[in-house]
């Protein structure tokens, strides 16, 4: 981490008081907690944690780069998929996580132009931080909209409409285990001269049942998404009537456990490098894993959710028409056309984002086909 950007001496003190209230926590716990508490924690403390907090997170200036801060191209071409699920007699949207509001612009904008504006946008946002940020952006690019926008606290109940979340999942605390020799282990943090370190204590419960279900070989070490498989099920007792979008980069469960993974997919972002230590500069950068999208449509049809599609996102955004957008901008223009075109191969090259991305739905009492998996519909592989 030698070559990492230093923070600012007031960042830097921001991490030293989030560390200090996590030793706080494993020390009340008898010198150890679970991974997913710590992951917690760091992200999501009141007021200290990555996510709580008010550093700058996303684009240019912050840790990561979201499809829809990259190209408003993104939230056009999924407009058309909302636009199509607003069609089937529902006036409202509910987005998780907005992020920097690119996300809402985007879509309001694009379904304005085709006329199926939602009664109601709604946007469900944890962070105080980035709620502001999303309200100054909307102000900023839809401001004859921005009255159609209602944030939320807390998931609605009986809802009926559309709800996507671009980027949630993954972003969600996550269990570490791995196959010991006398079977399968939880990875904790514990101290060690002040200092953050991985323990590892027999798992139990839940977790033990869900490890054991994988038959991973010995010494296989992976992540088990206990969190964002919960969510799901809320979402599901939430909505009475609807459809879900579901949009992380990950796999389905004979990939996600794949051999060649056996260290897992932890990742964390700090001033745009990747790196795999949860330790570093806690509440500074963020912390993810790949979801396991057979985990995912498990959990949602077990709440009672139908599983309506699941493809790369790639071929997602093709169904959605992203090529006919695109040409909106003539190719003669070639100042405005090649930063849309260059958006555009980040979003479909299978070796950037369009094949490590996914996009899942499930719905309840939605039985029209969804034109986003119109071809290239992968369920069966989940």
């Amino acid at each position: 981490m030698s070559d990492f950007p230093a923070p600012p001496a007031e960042a830097l003190a921001h991490s030293q008081q989030l560390a200090a209230l996590i030793r706080g926590d494993i020390a009340a716990n008898a010198g150890w907690i679970r991974f997913a508490r710590y992951m917690e924690l760091a992200l999501y403390a009141p007021g200290l944690g990555y996510y709580s907090a008010g550093a700058r997170k996303l684009g240019r200036e912050g840790d990561f780069v979201t499809a829809p801060e990259m190209t408003p191209l993104y939230g056009q071409t999924l407009a058309r998929q909302a636009a199509q699920v607003l069609e089937s007699g529902f006036d409202q949207i509910l987005e998780i996580g907005a992020g920097s509001g690119a996300l809402a612009a985007a879509l309001l904008a694009e379904l304005e132009c085709l006329d199926r504006l939602p009664r109601d946008y709604y946007i469900l946002e944890v962070s105080p931080d980035l709620r502001q940020r999303e309200r100054d952006l909307l102000a900023l690019r839809v401001p004859q909209l921005l009255e159609r926008v209602i944030w939320l606290n807390r998931l609605p109940t009986l809802y009926q409409g559309l709800i996507i979340a671009n980027e949630v999942l993954d972003a969600m605390p996550v269990h570490i285990v791995r196959a010991g020799a006398s079977g399968m282990e939880e990875a904790g943090v514990s101290l060690k001269d002040e200092s953050f370190a991985w323990g590892w204590r027999p798992a139990a419960g839940e977790l033990r049942a869900a490890a054991q279900a994988l038959q991973l070989p010995e010494s296989y070490q992976t992540e088990i998404q206990l969190v964002a498989s919960g969510f799901v099920r809320t979402l599901a007792q939430s909505m009475s009537r609807g459809v879900i979008l579901l949009i992380d980069y990950g796999f389905p469960a004979h990939e996600y456990y794949h051999a060649e993974r056996r260290e897992g997919t932890l990742m964390c972002h700090y001033r745009h490098r990747a790196h795999a230590d949860p330790f570093f500069l806690p509440g500074l950068q963020d912390i993810t894993s790949h979801i396991d999208f057979s985990a995912v449509a498990r959990a949602g049809q077990e709440a009672g959710l139908e599983l309506l599609g699941y493809t790369g996102q790639a071929q997602f955004l093709v169904n959605c028409g992203i090529t006919d957008i695109l040409l909106r901008t003539p190719p003669a223009d070639v100042a405005a056309y090649l930063p849309q075109a260059a958006a555009a191969q980040q979003l479909l090259s299978p070796s950037e984002m369009g094949e490590l991305f996914k996009v899942i739905a499930l719905g309840k009492e939605y039985a029209a086909p969804l034109m986003g998996f119109t071809s290239g519909d992968r369920r069966a592989s989940l």
